[in-house]
Parts: C-alpha cells; sequence; structure tokens
C-alpha cells in the first residue's frame, strides 16, 4: 500500500513521485520502493530502462549506495566500465549479463558479482520488467585502468 504522501505521476510507466521519505532520529530510512521517483536512464547508455536510488550519500550512507534498475521487456544496458564494483540481486525477470568477453544468463534470486574496470552490460531476455538491485560503493574502489581484459 502505498503513503498518503506519494503521488502517482503515470500509471503506464508506474512513475512516483516522492513527497515524503521517513527518516528515524537516528538516520535510519525505511520506505517502500514505489516511494522512489523512477528516473529514466539516459537514452545513450540504456534502452526503456529506468533506475531508483534508493539509498545513497544523500541519505547519510557512508559508504554504499542501493539502487532498483528496472529494465522493460526488450530493454538493455549498454556496455560500460568503471573503477567501481557492483553486486546486483535479481528480484523480478530474466535476461543475460556479459561480464568482459563472457556471457552469463541469469533468472529471479540469481546473485551477480561484477568487479570494477570489467566492461559489462545487460539485456531483458525474457517478456515482462526485469528488476534487479544493484549496489555500489560511493566513491571508487580501485583505480581505473580502461577495461581489464578477461
Amino acid at each position: 500500500m502505498l503513503s498518503e504522501n506519494v503521488v502517482l505521476l503515470s500509471s503506464a510507466t508506474n512513475v512516483f513521485e516522492v513527497i515524503n521519505i521517513n527518516r528515524g532520529p537516528c538516520g535510519e530510512r525505511i520506505s517502500h520502493y514505489t516511494e522512489i521517483k523512477a528516473a529514466p536512464v539516459p537514452p545513450d547508455a540504456a534502452e526503456k530502462t529506468y533506475i531508483r536510488w534508493l539509498i545513497s550519500k544523500k541519505d547519510g550512507a557512508p559508504t554504499f549506495a542501493m539502487r532498483l534498475f528496472e529494465v522493460e521487456a526488450g530493454g538493455s544496458i549498454a556496455a560500460h566500465y568503471h573503477p567501481w564494483e557492483h553486486e546486483i540481486f535479481i528480484l523480478e525477470g530474466e535476461g543475460k549479463i556479459r561480464i568482459g568477453s563472457r556471457w552469463y544468463t541469469f533468472t529471479e534470486g540469481t546473485f551477480i558479482y561484477v568487479p570494477p574496470n570489467v566492461e559489462h552490460e545487460y539485456v531483458n531476455t525474457g517478456n515482462r520488467t526485469l528488476k534487479f538491485i544493484c549496489m555500489i560503493p560511493n566513491k571508487p574502489s580501485t583505480e581505473e585502468k580502461g577495461p581489464l581484459k578477461c
């Protein structure tokens, strides 16, 4: 159930605008993911893909950010690399990921580790929205060295 502090912007894309996030006196934060606006990933980086920044430095998280990606059927995230790792957990859907030179398929319940500086890309191969949690450090976990060959 959605909070009364959330406004539905688009029922077609299930996009919500946050009006209020529950924060506690110790700095804790608890909310439903639908209370965070899904922003489109820029078209030069992905197709039919949205991101929700669930937890980030702005929330006082000193070490990691938690993001929820939603990739519509037929969508993808283009090949890229960066000097930080990814810890991924697939919530819904199915797809494939290329890490370095190797492709892997995944379904709900799969966990994935992508090392820093390794080129990777994602493709939704199913007929419904692919949803996954992606954790990243708030700062690079190594020096940028260009894509590692593996």
